[in-house]
């Protein structure tokens, strides 16, 4: 009897925890698109973006974040990521939720592809509220967006965040 293993090079993760996040990440985005309308058109005219849609960040000083997510090209899914962020100073707390970072070009998207992607320390997100993104722009061919989804933190910032992505 032979035995057959399944080895998922994307991360060590299942079949049936990709599938997940897969379908989390199209969740998030329908709620993205329901708390502000105008996203929509983000999403249609990006050159690529990655949803984020479970991100758990806590800490007393030293805090961390991760989650996992799906990465898109031109609106077809090309692969997966992974999210991890260290940050150090006054924060108190915990919180989970959803990110999605939209790439204005194939060459900001490369740059994540190859996995040499990351945030400076005073990068920050667009908290996602109706209208919020009417007069967001591209910084450096790059726009972030978050939403809550539970908790309480103080604390806001993408700084420092690390991504590191896998073809499917």
């Amino acid at each position: 009897m032979a035995c057959v293993i399944n080895i998922n090079p994307i991360f060590g993760q299942s079949t049936a925890k990709k599938n997940k996040i897969i379908a989390d990440s199209k969740t998030a985005k329908a709620e993205f698109i329901k708390s502000d309308p105008l996203m929509k058109a983000l999403f249609d005219k990006a050159y690529g973006y990655v949803i984020f849609p479970n991100v758990g960040k806590g800490g007393i000083g030293v805090g961390g974040a991760a989650g996992n997510g799906v990465v898109y090209e031109q609106n077809k899914r090309i692969g997966m990521a992974k999210l991890t962020q260290v940050s150090i100073g006054f924060q108190a707390g915990g919180q989970a939720y959803r990110e999605v970072i939209f790439f204005e070009s194939k060459k900001e998207l490369e740059r994540f592809k190859e996995s040499k992607f990351e945030f400076s320390a005073q990068a920050s997100a667009v908290a996602v509220t109706e209208g919020a993104s009417a007069n967001v722009k591209y910084t450096d061919g790059v726009m972030v967006f978050t939403m809550q989804k539970g908790g309480l933190m103080y604390e806001a910032s993408v700084g420092g965040q690390k991504f590191k992505f896998s073809r499917m």
